[in-house]
């Protein structure tokens, strides 16, 4: 099987089944099957040429309002395949996407679009600045969700290793105006805090077309409220002490590597308020030019407290200084706790343009510019001790206004030759880092003072690409395709006032070509075939060159020449599809990442005995796996069901670094996962759903010593059983109730996740 993979990767390098599937220019995505997991080569997405030859899965507006629980854009993907959004509570704007291949650390070997518009935040490669932009689009706004595995099509750069998402939102076709209201409530129990959060979110939406005119407007609140994000802990010392305050209300523990810890408290209770405005126009003009131009602000105010579990023998609570916990003395610095006490205010605003031409002939061609701007964007920490940091006192400010990116593209397709498509392209980006810190006399509401610390930079790329589609017959079509890209990384600067620090980093380019090419075959009437591969090419992000590493009290820079990631991928798929919608699939993929971008541990400076963790290069990671994906409608009377199950072996093949990795599961990489969707509609006007989510454990470390699960900063398995149901009423008005994590499992993937949450929501539509 691999043989043939690699063979195959020499002579045929694009993606999956798509084929066998009808494609249409203007495709009506609400009168669509509600497929969950759809494999189709329909749809022109964002910024996309036409028929792109890539395996998809894909959902719509009538499959999201039916069986998911959504109140924010990255819910809506719940279901999708069995990729996973690490939403860690609702209105979370540190969510990124897992794939097949690749963890939750790995931001940027993924591409997420909304009408042409990059929500990937390409700035950085982690689960926290560098998530995806969710917020610029709402639930309601969604026409159709397509996702596509893989680096199989030279349309997109090299981050498309793990998946690319594209959603497209609706266009009215008339007047329509809109309104939902979401009520929903969240039970926690774990360690010390038992208690319930709140979520309400109101969305409105009007709009309308006439003629050559279209627009629509929309608006989004949500509030809610998060369990505990974090776990104040402290390792126990190696011998009793009678030192120290006595405390009591700790939780004997252990930490993922298995060492002895008390958990004294939580922290990173979230109260966040979020205020979404999107407003899109369209114009027909002559010629057959369709122009569409949308505009948004995305506004985040959070706060974030704290709470003890530690309390002296009066009942006093205690926060810092020195303790004395089950015989055992420790020193609980101030920042154990204020370090999960903090504000956010954040606005962004971001803006798209396309123009699209051809219509019906033989060449079409679309325009699209892009741009994401982090206008407002600051976190206030304290640097005092609770709880006296309450009120206010010393803090910092971490200021990332300034940040954003730009996109353009220009893209064709031309099917004026006998048996051939060509498609092409050209594309610009730049991604622009402007991080900096300030203290401040007052983190509440204290002016930022001097400049404590900064990280700047930028990349840009500049690409072009062309696929040749060849059909031989009806049977046969074999894509081939090429994507050459120039990449540069400039202004980097790194400054620290104490410990010391102020480094210009140098100017990096480099040229690489990627190959891609697919090979579809249809043996007969309802089956597909395909065998694809490709070569892509991820180049590093801003903050992975420019970053700044604390060793003791210096501050120092590592060789910022970080390589690019190259990887190799294949795919062998076998489709069989039924009329209305049904179809089973099984996949075969590979994937090997030379010079894989990875945080771990090692010294700065060779042959120093000093160890830290940074970004670097290691050898080699290899996955493989296999995928079984399906959609059955009417699998029985009035019950559909669909889901998938992906099973990868991913490892660390070559690291000489740390060679006790090798072998070893790559981090973040379940083995396996799991999605099952079943809806019954008893009768027209209601729908019960249930789903389940699997996953089993993963490590998060390299060399996989992380061996304890249940505990902050480890990663369980779990398995979460998701219920719906909706009921319609009438032409306009509908209702619905359901619970996410139905039994209430506790589970924690690095940070606490939601356990039973219930949310209930009405909504109009005209």
């Amino acid at each position: 099987m691999r043989t043939l993979l690699r063979a195959a990767s020499a002579a045929a390098l694009i993606s999956g089944p798509l084929a066998g599937h009808a494609h249409a220019d203007v495709l009506d995505v609400e009168s669509q099957p509600t497929n969950l997991d759809r494999v189709v080569v329909t749809s022109t997405p964002s910024g996309a040429p036409v028929d792109l030859p890539v395996t998809a899965a894909t959902t719509n507006a009538a499959a999201i309002g039916e069986t998911v629980n959504a109140v924010t854009t990255e819910d809506a993907l719940k279901y999708l395949g069995t990729i996973f959004i690490r939403r860690r509570h609702i209105g979370d704007t540190q969510a990124p996407m897992t794939t097949r291949t690749s963890g939750v650390g790995a931001s940027a070997r993924s591409l997420i679009y909304a009408d042409g518009v990059l929500l990937s935040a390409l700035i950085g490669n982690n689960n926290s600045t560098a998530s995806p932009r969710w917020g610029i689009v709402a639930p309601e706004d969604i026409a159709q969700v397509d996702l596509r595995f893989g680096p199989f099509s030279a349309a997109y750069p090299g981050n498309s290793i793990g998946a690319v998402v594209e959603i497209t939102t609706k266009a009215p076709r008339g007047f329509e105006a809109s309104g939902r209201l979401d009520v929903g409530w969240q039970a926690f129990s774990a360690y010390g805090t038992k208690d319930d959060y709140r979520t309400y979110a109101a969305a409105l939406g009007i709009g309308d077309r006439r003629e050559w005119f279209s627009w629509r407007l929309g608006f989004t609140h949500v509030e809610t409220e998060a369990q505990p994000l974090t776990y104040v802990t402290a390792s126990r010392p190696a011998s009793p002490g009678a030192a120290g305050t006595p405390a009591y209300g700790a939780f004997d523990s252990r930490n993922r590597l298995g060492v002895p810890i008390v958990v004294i408290g939580a922290s990173a209770f979230e109260a966040q308020q979020i205020d979404t405005v999107r407003l899109r126009l369209g114009a027909d003009l002559p010629g057959g030019v369709t122009a569409t131009y949308a505009v948004g602000y995305f506004g985040n105010r959070a706060e974030a407290r704290a709470q003890t579990y530690l309390r002296d023998g009066a009942g006093n609570s205690l926060y810092s200084g020195s303790l004395n916990i089950g015989g055992y003395a420790y020193s609980i610095a101030a920042s154990a706790f204020s370090n999960g006490v903090y504000t956010y205010d954040e606005g962004h605003i971001f803006q798209s343009a396309t123009v699209t031409g051809g219509g019906d002939g033989p060449l079409t061609w679309r325009l699209i510019g892009s741009a994401y701007d982090f206008d407002r964007d600051l976190q206030r920490l304290p640097t005092t001790a609770l709880p006296g940091a309450s009120a206010g006192g010393a803090g910092n400010i971490v200021d990332l206004s300034g940040t954003g990116w730009r996109t353009a593209d220009a893209n064709f397709a031309w099917s004026g030759f006998a048996g051939q498509i060509w498609r092409g392209g050209l594309h610009w980006d730049s991604y622009t880092l402007a991080s900096h810190r300030y203290g401040t006399t007052d983190w509440r509401i204290g002016a930022p003072g001097a400049l404590a610390a900064a990280s700047e930079g930028q990349t840009e790329t500049l690409a072009a690409w062309l696929e040749d589609k060849i059909s031989a017959g009806t049977d046969v079509d074999l894509t081939l395709g090429l994507r050459a890209e120039r990449w540069r990384a400039f202004d980097g600067l790194n400054y620290s006032a104490s410990p010391a620090l102020n480094v210009s980093q140098p100017e990096l380019s480099a040229a690489r070509i990627s190959p891609k090419a697919v090979l579809i075959w249809r043996p007969r009437e309802g089956w597909t075939v395909s065998v694809s591969a490709a070569k892509a090419y991820r180049f590093a992000t801003v903050s992975e060159l420019y970053q700044a590493v604390t060793t003791g009290a210096t501050l120092s820079t590592p060789n910022p020449n970080l390589d690019p990631e190259h990887a190799y991928s294949g795919e062998l798929a076998i489709e069989r599809d039924w009329s209305g919608g049904g179809y089973l699939r099984l996949a075969w993929f590979t994937e090997t990442i030379n010079e894989a971008l990875v945080s771990q541990t090692a010294p700065i400076t060779p042959g120093s005995a000093t160890l830290v963790s940074y970004v670097q290069n290691i050898g080699q990671t290899r996955a493989d796996g296999v995928e079984l994906s399906f959609n059955f409608p009417d699998a029985l009377p009035s019950l559909d069901l669909s889901g998938a199950v992906t099973f990868v072996d991913a490892r660390i093949t070559d690291n000489p670094v740390l060679p006790a990795s090798v072998g070893k599961q790559t981090p973040q990489v379940p083995r396996w996962r799991a999605t099952l969707v079943a809806t019954w509609r008893p009768i027209e006007t209601f729908s019960f759903t249930a789903a389940a989510r699997y996953s089993d454990r993963v490590y998060a470390t390299i060399d996989n010593t992380d061996i304890v699960t249940h505990t902050y900063q480890g990663f369980d398995a779990y398995l979460v059983i998701d219920l719906r149901a909706v009921w319609t009423l009438g032409d306009r008005w509908s209702v619905s109730a359901g619970i996410d994590n139905l039994a209430g499992r506790d589970y924690i993937l690095f940070h606490p996740f939601p356990q039973r949450s219930m949310l209930v929501e009405l909504k109009y539509a005209y």
